[in-house]
């Protein structure tokens, strides 16, 4: 679990090398347009060491900091209407946790009916805020949809059919399906403390290789299990499953997201998805929403994502293939699964889409947490989520 809180990290050290290097990928899209943020000194594209005051700015505003994909939202969105408010307690009891914790935003939705929204940090709700390792159920969504548009023949398909530049390497014989639940066998060391370590070497091989460096990293590494064997976080295979599935739908996945997933969930906003130096974006991180689409995305999971996805791809990528001992928590198709049948996406500084698909309820939120890899913040808005679920059974 604590593993969990820290994975959006691998994303630092590809951001830097991400922004003035971007190409649009193919023919200009109607749908996704490439934006470009002013030219920036590299040293104040480093997010891990922005001081508080920046990322509370920074966090709301990607887009002027970073190169990326910008589509539209919805043209008829998905109205949230009101519900009953929860209790004063649990009203009060979320306000203080929000202004304990930097968290710059929450919604709860009960059967879809928005039951609680609230905002600090200056966030508005017009505003975005960056998702970091969120991303990833977003991809794992789009690697649904792949599937179900028949792009993508198989999850038993090997990686090396849609990424052929890792034939003959230890991705050789893993499956799109090892990929999407992290347990390839390839070896991958995501200490942040190790300069050394290879999530730390992902701005090397950027600088190194530039529109090759996701494949020129990942096919270099060692294998120490066998396909299926073992678990290992890793950002940089979540980042293939993003090159994956641009290979096989012919499109950034930004645009991809636009049919996919921001017009049949009804977004509200516009999304931003940053690139990096293929001009393709980042599969692993960095997407930028409204707190309300936050909600509406988890709405869209709850209700199965229907003509988008297979039937019952949700239940599938949300339960767990991975078991963490006999914690209850688990890790499915790049989303977390949590006890009691309940599952979601998560990402360093705070942002998070917990679903309790008993009690059809959705709770988002997203944050300013003072550390990345958080502290006790993780599981106390676990806790209150809980509550929140069982008042209203």
């Amino acid at each position: 679990m604590i593993r969990s809180a820290v994975s959006g990290l691998a994303l630092a050290a590809l951001l830097v090398g991400a922004g003035a290097q971007a190409q649009e990928q193919g023919p200009a899209a109607p749908t996704a347009t490439l934006t470009q943020p002013p030219p920036r000194d590299p040293s104040e594209l480093q997010v891990l060491f922005w001081n508080d005051e920046q990322r509370s700015q920074r966090f709301r505003a990607m887009e002027e900091w970073f190169a990326g994909h910008e589509v539209s939202g919805a043209a008829m969105p998905r109205t949230l209407i009101d519900g009953d408010p929860l209790s004063e307690a649990l009203q009060t009891e979320i306000a203080a946790l929000m202004a304990k914790t930097g968290t710059a935003g929450v919604m709860v939705l009960v059967d879809g009916k928005v039951r609680y929204e609230g905002y600090g940090l200056g966030l508005g709700p017009q505003d975005r805020w960056t998702s970091f390792s969120v991303a990833k159920s977003f991809t794992s969504t789009l690697l649904g949809a792949a599937v179900k548009d028949g792009h993508i023949a198989s999850l038993d398909d090997p990686v090396t059919k849609y990424i052929p530049g890792l034939a003959g390497s230890a991705y050789e014989g893993v499956t799109v399906r090892q990929i999407a639940t992290m347990t390839s066998g390839v070896k991958w060391n995501e200490d942040y403390t190790d300069p050394n370590s290879d999530v730390a070497q992902m701005n090397r091989f950027t600088i190194e290789y530039g529109p090759d460096a996701i494949v020129a990293q990942m096919k270099a590494l060692p294998r120490e299990a066998e396909p299926g064997a073992k678990w290992v976080y890793k950002t940089g295979e979540t980042n293939l499953i993003g090159l994956l599935v641009e290979n096989a739908v012919g499109m950034p996945l930004a645009e991809y997201a636009k049919t996919r997933i921001v017009d049949p969930a009804g977004f509200e906003g516009g999304l931003f998805w940053m690139v990096d130096p293929r001009g393709g974006n980042i599969g692993g991180c960095c997407l930028s929403i409204r707190l309300a689409d936050y909600a509406r995305m988890g709405q869209f999971a709850l209700e199965g994502g229907k003509g988008v996805v297979p039937e019952g791809w949700f239940a599938e990528a949300t339960d767990s293939a991975v078991d963490f001992g006999d914690s209850g928590f688990g890790y499915g198709y790049q989303w977390w699964t949590y006890p009691q049948a309940t599952y979601g996406a998560q990402g360093i500084f705070g942002q998070a889409i917990t679903i309790f698909p008993k009690e059809r309820v959705v709770f988002a939120y997203v944050g300013n947490w003072a550390q990345a890899s958080g502290g006790p913040e993780r599981g106390q808005f676990l806790d209150l989520a809980r509550k929140i679920a069982a008042s209203v059974e």
